[in-house]
């Protein structure tokens, strides 16, 4: 019972991280141990810290998120709205790093 809630997880793991966002205002937050993923609506902050830790066997201080909301647009002169999505920062302890670029090994 308890291997097939550890595959769960570890697969939760994979699915919370859906892409780090990689902008200028998010590599200025990088000198300050700060690493940007976009997640799902449903993720809490225990769970990000609990995948980046898992991952990348690094220790996570704090995870701070928002959401951020999508700008109504025209496309092709009609009316939509972007999707809503959520944002999760993650603060690492002192002289840890992640880099993104190089994916997940």
């Amino acid at each position: 019972m308890a291997k097939a809630d550890t595959t769960q997880l570890t697969e939760r793991n994979y699915e919370i991280l859906c892409k780090p966002l990689v902008t200028e205002k998010t590599s200025l937050g990088s000198q300050y141990g700060q690493i940007t993923f976009q997640v799902p609506m449903d993720a809490t902050k225990p769970e990000i810290k609990k995948a980046v830790e898992s991952l990348w066997k690094v220790n996570v201080e704090k995870v701070n998120t928002l959401i951020q909301k999508g700008k109504t647009k025209r496309f092709k002169g009609v009316m939509g709205r972007r999707n809503n999505y959520k944002k999760a920062i993650v603060t690492l302890q002192e002289g840890q790093t992640i880099d993104v670029t190089e994916g997940i090994k």
